[in-house]
């Protein structure tokens, strides 16, 4: 059974969806995003019925303390399913395609902060697809089967102080000496790095051209060696912590390389696709939270004797907004067709990512302004999105980057 450990509903969900991964398609075969079927909206159903018991009625504790239980969480996550959905059935996953996996990214977003559906998606999105593809099946049993079941927490390894969107001029190394590698560096703005159990770590192998000499390897965070240093203080994203991680002759088995040495920074670049596209899936539900709420608000404050709704400036500017979120959700769905139909999507993932990161920016700060002094409260949804949104411009790669891989998918970038 895929689920494992889950719920008489899971398991019977797990059944109804086996067989079901390619979802309806329009006349003429051309390919669509299905992620509105029966199927989709019963797993997003599911996961809605975690988040309203056993998540969101505890945010507001856990960004005070500056950290969730990630263990806790992601157990019961686990049992249910929902951190293996488009994993294969043989170590613990649902099966499922790519489409199903953003569908829980949507529903996700329906948790009050940034930070804890960030840290899920670097458990089944972000540290998990290239040892999932790519990863012997021992490592996949020693690694992916408790990540998936949510008995390990996993955080990936991949930014530095002086490397962060580019990836190829990362300096951890990892030396091969004899059955192990020698791994020596640091990591930096690790997402759950203080409290996982392994990193799927990229680090030069080698001394050839920076694109060839990069491996990634399953690091166990129990090893000697390893240096959690510092938790990260952070303006956004309180609940997830961010660690900073030094590495000092930590030794680990050859066998932990996930797929052929040197390979690692094409491995990170297709893992690149799965991660912007599930990060602008998360940020489409909370974008129209706060729409909703800045409606609900600003219909109820009057100013100058009528709702502050009922002028044209708040009410216009509602709309665009509204309609620039739906525009983002079609270029997401448009790209996750192409991706699950096996298509190179790097071109529309950044440009979905790209816009996401502006989109958000966008739609905080005008409905932040339209909350007038309570927006600048820590009591109100807007001011807390206002913050942790502002990270989607930021990680994964920056709006800069995203806007050079369009250029050269474009063929208008300037060449060295």
């Amino acid at each position: 059974m895929a689920l494992r450990g889950g719920g008489r509903w899971a398991r019977r969900l797990g059944w109804a969806l086996r067989g079901c991964t390619s979802g309806p398609r329009y006349a003429g075969d051309a390919p669509r995003f299905a992620g509105d079927t029966p199927q989709h909206r019963d797993l997003r159903e599911a996961l809605r019925k975690i988040i309203d018991k056993e998540i969101n009625p505890f945010v507001d504790k856990w960004e005070e303390e500056g950290q969730f239980p990630a263990h806790k969480v992601f157990k019961i996550l686990g049992q249910a399913g929902f951190l293996g959905v488009d994993k294969p059935t043989e170590y613990g996953g649902m099966g499922l395609d790519f489409s199903y996996n953003i569908a829980v990214a949507e529903e996700l977003g329906n948790i009050r902060c940034g930070g804890i559906p960030m840290a899920i998606g670097v458990q089944t999105g972000m540290a998990t697809p290239a040892l999932t593809r790519f990863g012997s099946d021992e490592l996949k049993k020693q690694f992916l089967v408790p990540t998936i079941a949510g008995d390990f927490v996993a955080c990936l390894g991949i930014s530095e102080t002086g490397a962060g969107s580019d990836v190829a001029n990362i300096k951890t190394t990892a030396v091969r000496k004899g059955d192990e590698y020698v791994i020596n560096g640091g990591k930096m703005w690790i997402t759950s790095g203080s409290q996982a159990d392994w990193m799927c770590l990229l680090a030069n192998t080698s001394e050839g051209p920076p694109h060839q000499n990069k491996s990634l390897i399953c690091l166990p965070m129990n090893l000697p060696g390893i240096h959690v240093a510092k938790k990260i203080d952070k303006l956004g994203m309180r609940s997830s912590d961010t660690a900073q991680i030094f590495f000092e002759d930590v030794r680990v088995p050859c066998k932990n390389l996930i797929g052929e040495e040197g390979n690692g920074f094409t491995y990170q670049m297709l893992q690149f696709q799965e991660e912007r596209l599930w990060g602008v899936a998360s940020a489409l539900t909370p974008l129209e939270t706060i729409i909703q709420e800045t409606i609900d608000y600003t219909r109820q404050r009057k100013v100058f004797g009528r709702p502050v709704l009922h002028n044209q400036t708040v009410h216009f500017r509602l709309a665009e907004l509204a309609a620039e979120v739906e525009l983002l959700r079609s270029l997401l769905h448009r790209a996750v067709a192409l991706y699950v139909e096996g298509n190179d999507v790097t071109k529309f993932a950044s440009m979905a990512k790209l816009k996401a990161g502006r989109l958000t920016r966008e739609v905080t700060d005008s409905c932040l302004q339209f909350w007038g002094g309570m927006g600048f409260t820590n009591e109100v949804l807007v001011s807390r999105l206002y913050r942790d949104l502002r990270l989607m411009s930021i990680g994964g790669g920056s709006d800069e980057t995203m806007l050079s891989i369009i250029c050269k998918y474009m063929d208008i970038l300037p060449r060295k």
